[in-house]
């Protein structure tokens, strides 16, 4: 069970992450340590205190390097585990069996990864293709499932462009899962405000979690559909991020930068009659119950 610092938790980052390989585009390499703590430095003075690194096996996970920023920052860097989707699934998927996966993912949550004694405190993100969930997908699906049954850890996913996100919620509490420990992630890209109302319908919660990138969605649709979130009652099921992945993401090489969000979103939440007490909904008091709440099993 994780134990926040008091501040804000954004809830879908990636500090370390390389899918250059199968991109072929040195551009999904981000290794910029010194910019990344430059930036992170400055997210600490915005409140930022913890963010769940959503980087598993087979996207480029760096523990030695998550813990790096974390000393260097002050800024507390939860690690996860699992595996993320097709085609960046390693072999090991295809070769162990959903038991060998699953024990694999609780042996992380419970001993530690790599050999330290940094334990995962959430499984994820783990994802299904555009409006499909391939043969290996729903493989991984089965294995986390058990994982998070066992562990009681929090499960983040990942839908391509939003889509499937009923889908990936309703076969998690099928599998055990409670609601309230599961993120469907990036529903903000379905722009679909009555299909995530119907999601947060089922007692799941959501990510709000690629702000910022303007070329999938505009902001103007994420504030209208938090508010009309807000309105349902259904504001405390919903948390934040941005999804930095690329070199390009990153202030110094033109990007947005992990920033954006308390520079450009939170205002922009603010002057349209967003108030403090529910934007720390989404910033502490979300995160706060999604990561450290005890699940059933959960030693």
């Amino acid at each position: 069970m994780a134990v926040l610092k008091e501040g804000y938790t954004l809830m879908h980052e990636h500090v370390a992450i390389d899918l250059s390989g199968v991109k072929k585009d040195l551009d999904c390499r981000l290794d910029c340590f010194d910019e990344t703590v430059r930036e992170f430095r400055q997210l600490y003075e915005y409140g930022v205190r913890n963010i769940l690194e959503v980087t598993n096996m087979g996207m480029g996970r760096d523990i030695e390097y998550i813990k790096r920023v974390e000393e260097a920052t002050g800024i507390q860097l939860l690690v996860s585990t699992g595996f993320y989707k097709e085609p960046f699934l390693p072999d090991m998927v295809r070769e162990s069996t959903v038991e060998e996966l699953a024990g694999l993912a609780v042996k992380e949550v419970r001993e530690g990864i790599e050999g330290t004694d940094i334990r995962a405190s959430a499984i994820g993100e783990f994802g299904t293709s555009k409006n499909e969930m391939k043969p290996m997908e729903e493989k991984v699906f089965e294995a986390m499932s058990l994982a998070a049954c066992r562990t009681g850890a929090p499960v983040t996913t990942h839908t391509t462009l939003g889509t499937l996100g009923a889908e990936q919620a309703d076969y998690l509490i099928a599998h055990g899962v409670k609601p309230e420990k599961i993120v469907i992630g990036h529903m903000d890209l379905s722009q679909d405000t009555e299909k995530i109302l119907e999601i947060l319908e089922k007692g799941v919660n959501v990510g709000f979690d690629t702000i910022g990138k303007l070329n999938y969605c505009p902001d103007t649709f994420r504030v209208k559909a938090l508010r009309e979130i807000a309105e349902r009652g259904r504001l405390s099921q919903v948390v934040l991020s941005m999804d930095i992945t690329r070199k390009s993401h990153l202030k110094a090489f033109g990007g947005i930068g992990y920033g954006y969000l308390f520079e450009s979103f939170l205002p922009l939440l603010r002057g349209n009659g967003f108030s403090e007490e529910e934007i720390d909904m989404l910033l502490i008091h979300n995160p706060k119950r999604i990561l450290e709440q005890r699940g059933e099993r959960e030693a």
